[in-house]
């Protein structure tokens, strides 16, 4: 099992996730987080003034997978929430040593 967490940009959430359930995969956690990459954040300018973002506003997708899913998981991901431009955030994977579903007690890929 994998755990699949992407960060992206907050506009394209309910794009990834229409395209997330489309494919199969509705089981996921979203959670609304501050953050910069190398860019260190963005100027901006209102009203002549300009001044600096430095924690600009994303979303953290979790997602717990079997191994076999993760490649059209990924896949869907970025298709879904790529502009382009910088900013668009990245996507990490990591092993899951295991899982339990409370309700029934059970374990491993069956309690996903």
């Amino acid at each position: 099992m994998k755990r699949i967490e992407a960060i992206i940009r907050p506009e394209r959430l309910e794009q990834v996730r229409r395209a997330l359930d489309k494919v199969g995969y509705s089981g996921l956690m979203i959670s609304e987080i501050e953050g910069h990459g190398k860019q260190k954040g963005v100027v901006q300018q209102w009203r002549g003034e300009k001044y600096r973002v430095e924690l600009l506003p994303k979303i953290r997708i979790e997602i717990i997978a079997k191994d076999s899913e993760v490649p059209n998981i990924v896949k869907t991901i970025i298709d879904s929430a790529k502009t382009g431009e910088i900013g668009d955030g990245k996507i990490f994977i990591s092993p899951v040593e295991d899982a339990i579903r409370i309700r029934t007690q059970e374990k491993g890929e069956a309690a996903l």
